[in-house]
């Protein structure tokens, strides 16, 4: 998310301290000057002629090892956003370029000392209301960090402050955040070992580097040093003197949204107003008229991406073209050449330019294994304004593109049948990612909802997919098109910006002149009622932990057991061509074994689409002025079914995948382990506390004729002992699935339900009726299993059978 803005535009005028200014000059030696008695030295004494300085929205100077900031007067009671983020990282904890805080900050200047204070914008009440005052008496700003005044500037109207204490001491705000400092037991700083990597000044921002020691009782990595070292940045940014006009949150259109408590509205409680995060895309005056009467026009000013210069030429297109794919849905706001990709200058044309400079936001590509991108943004918190983006680009996600476009694509996509793909192939993936990240820079969370408004069989015809793509959103995870069968010729196999994103971009940028932020309301809700209903423009939210089964990850289609069977066809034709489509010519079984595993986890995905339905709740937000409810319970038929694919497909040994030609070529062993982790994840992911309270509570509500818990224990338990009525043969998957059932049982019968923030159902087990019916279950599984003994004629099943009925009797009563 990214605005380019100039100095003047920002500023509203352009005044000195935001103009470009030449960089690293040093200070002219003046007369010396007498110390003064109050203990503010003269600007000579202290910024010597050794001093080298770097102009911007402060001046910065380093004398020596000391650093100094000259504040102009004019900035004092500006507000100033703060990002710190942690740069470089130290192993094991996570990676570099993730934002540790955020804070709003205002220089404040005193007699002897400047004051840097922490602003709130969480609480408000227009200053021309009476409660007012009580706000800002219940809303002091702390204060940070307190500087001496160490010379005045040499026209006085500015003050010199020394700044080495701010980034090398242990001032939380801008170090390691708190999460971390408590995982790892940090208790100090190690002054020894903490200095300041940089101190970079821009017209708009100041870019400080420091790298942080910190003593610690439990290093993630290196345990014998005892300590954590990283680097922090903390990005110093002027915000706008004028805020923009806010655009109103509203939770049936996804965007990212920032809340303030306005104690100021006419109503009986204070109330927490939301409001976007997005651009200032503005008409200008001149093309009001034209705006007015539906023509399209350029903004005031564009968002603006620039590609790093470390990016690699072959692919810069491709990530230009993803910036610009983005342009059609700005039509649909009335804006043309909204968004524009460009090169940036080179060393040569402007050796001052720096994507660190808040002025531009840029593609910046990280010669990095983590197989990602991101795009993070900064904003301004008192109106959402965007003010610079920079999407982190890894050189490893290709990485992560080949993986799933061969494994959801190769049965049917000669392309995808190889190891290394086409620079073409490649670069249309790497157009698909640059694409989903900027949709994060300019507003749009994930829309994990949106796939589902295509009924599966339409993503089997060329047709509609090469209309519509594989979803109505880029922003949802539709990633590549593993309905398509062989036969079906022509079908697209990938998103493009779609229906509800030109939708969206509409709904939050699209100028509605002459109405204040409050009378846009009604306006944004017309837009909403226009399309209510329709899938197509439906939001559904990021689930950590998946309630709503329509508003997942990775899945594609209105009926997620019809297009889990069809992936699992295409994954069938797949299999016997592994070794054929990763060979490589004097190499050895890596890619093999690579590409092995990449089917095993597509499958996994397939069961958990499916198993999320059982127990599930659809989510479908609406205001009050819409019928129906938000809530509803997956029909009984449907989970069923999704429970009857269960068995065929997973808990019934899923031979197909067992391919000896494979195995032997890739492991010593591993292969029975590796197919009861896949049977167990989803067996677990099944019997889940939370999972278990929905179809509690669902019958509770609507009564038996729903698919209750008792029906889906019951259906369980005869698929996976399906053996015990016919006296067949256990084999060693199927010996080692019932253990694992057994053993589940226990843990739901003992345990407690672990409360995280990713809980999604909380209960209480002790005292709700899934443990009654566990026990019930082991009760009827122990008397099938005693009648079963001598049933069966094969040993080993006899031997396992008995183990079975021991674990059933030691979980039931583990005292006696």
């Amino acid at each position: 998310m990214t605005l380019v803005m100039s100095a003047c535009f920002l500023l509203s005028s352009c005044s000195a301290e935001a103009q470009l200014f030449k960089k690293k000059k040093k200070e002219q030696p003046t007369a010396p000057a007498k110390e003064k008695k109050n203990g503010i030295k003269p600007f000579s004494k202290v910024i010597t002629s050794d001093a080298t300085k770097d102009e911007g929205l402060f001046n910065v100077y380093t004398v020596d090892d000391k650093m100094y900031y000259e504040i102009p007067d004019s900035l004092f009671g500006r507000e100033m956003l703060m990002v710190t983020r942690i740069a470089k990282t130290a192993t094991n904890i996570g990676f570099g370029g993730g934002k540790a805080n955020t804070q709003v900050l205002r220089w404040e200047k005193k007699p002897k000392k400047v004051l840097l204070r922490v602003v709130s914008h969480e609480i408000y009440a227009a200053d021309s209301l009476p409660i007012h005052e009580a706000v800002v008496n219940s809303n002091l700003e702390p204060i940070l960090h307190s500087f001496d005044i160490e010379a005045f500037g040499k026209d006085s109207t500015s003050v010199v402050v020394q700044v080495n204490d701010l980034f090398e001491k242990d001032v939380k705000a801008l170090g390691l955040p708190e999460f971390y400092r408590e995982r790892y037991k940090v208790t100090t700083t190690d002054r020894d070992r903490t200095y300041i990597e940089s101190l970079k000044s821009f017209p708009l921002n100041i870019e400080a580097r420091h790298v942080k020691t910190y003593s610690s009782r439990n290093p993630p990595s290196n345990e014998s040093l005892g300590s954590i070292t990283v680097e922090m940045n903390n990005s110093m940014v002027l915000l706008p003197k004028e805020p923009m006009k806010r655009r109103y949150f509203d939770q049936r259109v996804g965007w990212f949204a920032r809340g303030q408590t306005d104690y100021g509205l006419d109503a009986q409680e204070s109330k927490t107003v939301r409001y976007l995060d997005r651009w200032r895309l503005e008409v200008k005056d001149e093309d009001l008229e034209k705006f007015n009467r539906g023509e399209l026009v350029e903004p005031k000013k564009p968002i603006v991406y620039y590609i790093d210069r470390a990016t690699p030429v072959k692919w810069r297109k491709y990530i230009k073209q993803g910036i610009e794919d983005w342009q059609v849905a700005f039509e649909a706001a009335g804006f043309k050449n909204a968004i524009i990709a460009k090169d940036p200058p080179s060393k040569e044309e402007d050796p001052e330019w720096s994507p660190e400079d808040v002025r531009y936001s840029v593609v910046r590509y990280l010669a990095s294994p983590i197989p990602n991108a991101n795009g993070p943004h900064v904003s301004d918190p008192r109106s959402g304004e965007i003010l610079e983006s920079d999407i982190n680009w890894y050189h490893n996600v290709m990485t992560l593109l080949k993986n799933w476009f061969f494994v959801q694509t190769a049965a049917i996509n000669p392309d995808a049948q190889k190891v290394e793909f086409e620079d073409e192939v490649m670069g249309r993936l790497i157009r698909f990612v640059s694409s989903h990240e900027v949709g994060h820079t300019l507003g749009l969370p994930h829309n994990m909802g949106s796939s589902v408004a295509y009924p599966v069989d339409s993503l089997r015809s060329a047709a509609f997919t090469q209309k519509y793509g594989t979803a109505p959103s880029i922003m949802d995870y539709a990633r590549f098109n593993y309905v398509a069968q062989p036969e079906d010729k022509g079908v697209a196999l990938m998103p493009e910006i779609g229906v509800y994103d030109k939708y969206a971009i509409k709904w939050g940028y699209m100028p509605i002149p002459e109405k204040s932020a409050e009378d846009e309301k009604e306006v944004l809700d017309s837009w909403i009622m226009e399309h209510a209903g329709d899938p197509m423009y439906r939001f559904g939210r990021q689930q950590w932990t998946v309630v709503d089964p329509s508003s997942q990850t990775e899945d594609l289609g209105d009926d997620a057991v019809k297009a889990s069977d069809y992936g699992i066809e295409n994954l069938k034709r797949i299999v016997p061509n592994l070794t054929k489509w990763t060979y490589e010519k004097g190499e050895d079984y890596e890619k093999l074994e690579q590409m092995y595993g990449q089917v095993f986890s597509q499958y996994n995905r397939y069961m958990g689409h499916v198993s999320n339905n059982i127990g599930g709740v659809y989510e479908h937000y609406k205001s009050f002025d819409q019928e129906g409810p938000v809530y509803t319970h997956v029909p009984k038929a449907h989970q069923e079914k999704a429970m009857d694919f269960l068995h065929r497909q997973l808990f019934e040994t899923p031979e197909w995948m067992l391919d000896k030609e494979i195995v032997s070529k890739i492991e010593a062993d591993g292969t029975v382990e590796r197919i009861r982790r896949v049977q167990t994840r989803t067996l677990d992911n099944l019997l889940d506390f939370g999972r278990l309270a929905r179809m509690i509570e669902n019958e509770a509500l609507n009564g038996s004729s729903v698919y209750t818990l008792e029906d889906m224990m019951k259906d369980l338990r005869n698929g996976l002992f399906s053996e015990l009525r016919r006296g067949a043969t256990i084999d060693t998957y199927r010996r080692n699935l019932q253990r694992a059932y057994v053993e589940r049982l226990g843990y739901l019968l003992h345990e407690e339900q672990e409360q995280s923030r990713r809980t999604a159902t909380p209960v209480d087990v002790s005292q709700s009726d899934i443990r009654a019916i566990s026990r019930a279950e082991l009760n009827a599984l122990r008397s099938q299993v005693s009648s079963a003994i001598n049933r069966t004629g094969d040993s080993m099943s006899k031997y396992h059978l008995r183990d079975l009925r021991e674990r059933i009797d030691e979980t039931l009563n583990p005292n006696r």
